[in-house]
């Protein structure tokens, strides 16, 4: 049987505007991430830091 990988779905928040543009999945096996992205805000029309955040 194949091994069951933990991993977990969470958002990535605008650290200016607030808002949770993207969702993606990371592993908790090896303990949480602290993942931080330049990603594009909708609401800002332009490219800010996203932070991870859980539901």
């Amino acid at each position: 049987m194949a091994k069951a990988i933990k991993r977990e779905y969470v958002w990535l928040e605008c650290k200016e505007c607030g808002d949770r543009n993207y969702r993606t999945e990371v592993n908790v096996q090896g303990g949480t991430p602290k993942l931080e992205l330049k990603k594009f805000c909708k609401r800002e029309r332009k490219h800010t830091v996203h932070k991870l955040r859980r539901k």
